[in-house]
């Protein structure tokens, strides 16, 4: 297997740093917009590193990925950029005949008139709209392979193989105790993605409605995580497993929860009411004149980078997914989870937990297509490989994941 990584920020690092301890692959090209990233994911494996190399690619230039995949013969290219490369990244893997990775989807568009009651463009929406033409071409788009979504959907494909009959409802539930000296506000995650889909219409699944919306933080509700997080206020927020598990495994009723807490919650509520959660450029004043600038981007730029926050950052984060239903008659309900101390990610991999808990599960999915272990055509989600392997290799990995009884 020979690999294209595009985007070397905090996610891609840790990819190379996951990816560097196992020998399932022949060469990672590691391709950033910025040369410096590159070289500096590169370098920093040491000895580790001879199977990777660095690469300056603009992740929006289909032409140039495409050429990228074809210099060094890489037949996958696993995308860790923010949402907004998908498509370019997509077309430009199918162009190359490469298997296609991602761990978030193509961006929704609220509904025009009913923003939240009705769906208009679905996360994911446009990647699946080619299925066809990927499975005509006997090519893999595997897409939300990250840890949420990725390992939730893996979790959900679990709970249906082997722990119930029937299943009334899946919710995945995002939590953590996460603190970080010297900052009253820094999000240990791409703050471009937070707000994207903090903001947007959460959407949630109901067998007898299919997919519908609702509003921003609706549904509160406060939900107890393992492993000494404890409890934490999480809300509806809009993901991509809401519309990926559905569509392989039989739910009444599909949400996704995030532990925002209610100071992060009151902070995005302040940026939306100041206009500064948009993506459209406004016009400023600059010393050369005016200038177009995404109020987006500024938010962003005023926060630290995610990556660099680790060793200040304290305590665990936890990925899961709550399964009610029946099994042999009887109500059950479990919750599978993840959790990873931020302690032991910095100790072992110099990666904060956040960003290395994304990264491991590509990884783990990279190592199960070049063994065969999963396999498929056309665009599909993680729900749709058994999950039992995926598990497995997880555990085998040094991150083993916990089943709780509720």
């Amino acid at each position: 297997m020979r690999v294209l990584l595009v985007g070397a920020g905090g996610v891609g690092t840790a990819v190379t740093r996951i990816a560097a301890r196992r020998p399932f692959f022949e060469l990672m090209v590691v391709a950033d917009y910025d040369p410096a990233r590159a070289e500096a994911a590169v370098t920093a494996l040491g000895a580790d590193g001879d199977r990777f190399r660095a690469e300056r690619v603009d992740a929006g230039d289909e032409a140039q990925v495409t050429a990228l995949l074809e210099r060094h013969g890489c037949d996958v290219l696993l995308n860790a950029t923010d949402p907004r490369f998908v498509m370019p990244l997509f077309r430009a893997a199918r162009a190359g005949g490469a298997t296609y990775l991602d761990m978030a989807m193509s961006l929704s568009r609220p509904h025009g008139e009913r923003p939240y009651e009705e769906c208009g463009v679905k996360l994911g929406d446009e990647q699946f709209a080619q299925g066809a033409e990927w499975e005509a071409a006997g090519l893999l788009a595997l897409v939300g392979m990250g840890v949420e979504p990725g390992l939730s959907d893996v979790f959900a494909r679990y709970a249906a193989d082997e722990l119930f009959d029937e299943i009334e409802e899946i919710g995945v539930r995002d939590g953590a105790n996460l603190t970080v000296d010297g900052y009253d506000f820094a999000p240990s995650f791409s703050i471009w993605t937070t707000i994207e889909e903090c903001l947007n219409p959460p959407v949630v699944y109901e067998k007898d409605r299919g997919w519908y919306t609702t509003e921003p933080f609706s549904e509160p509700e406060v939900f107890d995580f393992p492993e000494g997080i404890g409890p934490v206020e999480c809300v509806n927020v809009e993901h991509e497993e809401v519309l990926l598990v559905p569509r392989r495994v039989d739910a009444r009723r599909v949400t996704f929860k995030y532990g925002l807490g209610r100071e992060f919650t009151d902070t995005l509520r302040t940026l939306h009411l100041l206009g500064l959660d948009r993506t459209e450029p406004v016009t400023v004043p600059g010393p050369d004149g005016p200038v177009k600038v995404s109020p987006r981007d500024v938010v962003a730029a005023c926060l630290p980078d995610p990556a660099t926050l680790g060793d200040r950052m304290h305590g665990k984060t936890c990925a899961g997914t709550w399964v009610r239903g029946t099994k042999d008659g009887a109500p059950r309900e479990v919750y599978l989870y993840h959790v990873v101390d931020n302690q032991w990610s910095m100790s072992e991999y110099g990666c904060q937990a956040v960003v290395w808990q994304t990264a491991v599960n590509p990884v783990v999915a990279l190592e199960l297509l070049a063994t065969g272990a999963w396999s498929g055509a056309g665009v599909l989600g993680p729900e749709a490989f058994p999950a039992g392997p995926f598990l497995d290799l997880l555990t085998a990995y040094g991150s083993p994941w916990g089943l709780r009884e509720q």
